[in-house]
């Protein structure tokens, strides 16, 4: 795999002193003593303040957390450790000496051995210099039940959350470690992915087929619980909700749900996901929502984490009260999108429908060349472009094609006034709505002659999209043709003319508008433009029967 990153061992210091020049860090600051010490603290603490201070930590590799958490409202310090790593004592006894006064200090500890022991370790050894501190260790995991310790993971922010609003609300240590203790006692999560993560391992090979996922894994790169069959979202988001729901008490209690990205499952599926969830029988339970977004990820994680928390008003409270740290999104309630009406539009058949067998049969020839061209369009395209102008006239002929009965064809200027207003609303891509602007434009023409308000119409297209004929676009066929049009040539001309703007795109060094304007010259060669293709074959199509 690809990465961005220097060396393993400077991977970490590299990334905290990035955190520390962004936005998000400009309230924050470093102990010095890289590279054992990575310890990251809020600049505006003060020691004697009379505020518990909250400490957390762990291995990097899970970010946001934990330095991102640093700030009002939730972390007072975090002690990063190497990659998937525990701090070492030393380090987090330096955190605890640098954020702890009178009021004293609240470790929050996720449930590994290494974590465990070092921050117990650093904790006696403050107590034995007359510091007050408590520990709470998270272990939210519900993936493996019959396990005497279940592994913490993304619900230990949830604990960050609820410990710093209560410190920050000037509680005692009693108070905020109880109160951290009881919000760990109620948090439960589980995780689903469909790809292991790679620790910068020159030699990896992920062990997931590739039509396997697994539920209940670690954020470690741990095996999961199960390997599950690959499927849809709503179904993977089912199997993860009601392992959640199996573990639930009875009662009517109400949950808070934060939806965590493990690492690189893309914004727009993310939200999907949580739509998916609102599918699920567990929804009905959620009164609170955090996410989606990153809060315990897992380097390169295919995939997300549930976690729920049964709420009380107080950890409502908390759960919901303002911070400082940009990496929590906040919590809100859990509800129904909210719809309102869409304005009134125009009416796209305004005009009365009419027929005309000879242009309808023309359109149908037409919608079906298109439609049957749809792949090798696509193919073309995928040589210089997405590959997707196939799909994109093809859904362009669909449209025009299924209004067939409801469209003017005897009245040309009400044809392509309807035609601008079809396409402008159900067609997709540049090309659905040029062709919009250019029949829009042409039905509104002074122009007696419905040839010479189709020239119009290309203007039009040209002005707002940027081309020009020699551009190396659909309008290198479109313009020939309807030009000839004007002239009164004969359809083979016009069809000739089409070809050859067509055939010319092909021997173009340069294309000067487009997404093939982006593509290197030499990619360019001998391949046709695809809109200027598509433009030609359906010119071809609609040669008259005689």
């Amino acid at each position: 795999m690809k990465r961005f990153f220097n060396t393993r061992e400077r991977l970490v210091p590299e990334a905290l002193e990035g955190l520390l020049r962004s936005p998000a860090g400009k309230d924050l600051c470093r102990l010095d003593g890289y590279p054992d010490i990575k310890v990251v603290l809020r600049r505006d603490w003060e020691r004697g303040a009379g505020k518990v201070a909250v400490i957390s930590g762990g291995g990097a590799g899970h970010e946001p957390a934990h330095a991102g958490f640093v700030g009002r409202g939730m972390l007072t310090a975090a002690v990063c450790g190497s990659l998937f790593a525990s701090p070492g004592v030393d380090a987090i006894l330096a955190g605890i000496l640098a954020v702890t006064g009178e009021a004293g200090c609240l470790l929050v500890v996720k449930n590994y051995t290494g974590d465990r022991l070092n921050f117990g370790l650093a904790a006696e050894q403050a107590r034995a210099l007359g510091l007050k501190v408590e520990m709470v260790i998270v272990g939210d995991d519900i993936s493996l039940p019959g396990h005497r310790q279940a592994r913490g993971i993304a619900g230990t922010v949830l604990v960050h959350k609820a410990a710093g609003h209560m410190a920050e609300s000037g509680a005692s240590l009693d108070r905020v470690a109880a109160f951290a203790a009881d919000v760990a006692a109620r948090t439960r999560s589980i995780g689903l992915s469909l790809s292991d993560c790679d620790t910068y391992d020159e030699e990896h090979a992920s062990r997931l087929a590739a039509d396997e996922g697994e539920l209940g894994l670690g954020i470690h790169g741990e095996p999961g619980a199960k390997r599950i069959a690959l499927a849809d979202a709503g179904a993977l988001m089912t199997l993860a909700a009601d392992a959640l729901l199996e573990t639930l008490p009875e009662g009517d209690a109400r949950y808070g749900l934060m939806l965590n990205n493990l690492g690189t499952t893309p914004v727009i599926e993310m939200s999907l996901l949580l739509e998916a969830f609102a599918g699920t029988a567990l929804a009905g339970k959620v009164a609170l929502v955090a996410g989606p977004a990153p809060f315990m990820t897992a380097l390169d994680m295919n995939g997300f984490s549930l976690t729920l928390v049964e709420l009380t008003d107080d950890i409502a409270a908390a759960l919901q009260a303002d911070v400082g740290p940009t990496a929590w999104t906040g919590m809100a309630p859990w509800q129904e999108p909210v719809v309102i009406a869409v304005p009134n539009l125009p009416d796209i058949f305004a005009a009365a429908p009419s027929n005309n067998p000879a242009l309808r049969d023309a359109v149908q020839r037409g919608a079906k060349v298109l439609l049957e061209n749809e792949e090798a369009l696509n193919a073309l395209d995928a040589r210089i472009g997405d590959g997707d102008a196939g799909s994109t006239f093809a859904e362009t002929a669909r449209v025009i094609d299924g209004a067939l009965d409801r469209l003017p064809l005897a009245d040309p200027q009400a044809l392509m006034q309807t035609l601008g207003r079809l396409l402008a609303r159900h067609a997709g891509g540049s090309s659905g709505a040029l062709l919009s602007i250019l029949f829009a434009t042409a039905g509104r023409s002074d122009q007696a002659r419905w040839q010479a308000a189709l020239l119009e119409g290309i203007a039009a297209m040209q002005g707002y999209g940027g081309a020009r004929e020699g551009d190396r676009t659909m309008l290198d066929a479109l313009i020939p043709a309807v030009r000839a049009l004007d002239e009164g040539a004969v359809w083979a001309d016009v069809v000739r003319a089409a070809r050859g703007g067509a055939d010319a795109t092909a021997r173009m060094g340069k294309a000067e508008a487009g997404r093939a304007s982006y593509v290197p010259d030499g990619q360019l060669a001998d391949v046709p433009d695809p809109g200027a293709e598509a433009i030609a074959r359906l010119f071809e199509a609609l040669v008259p029967r005689t």
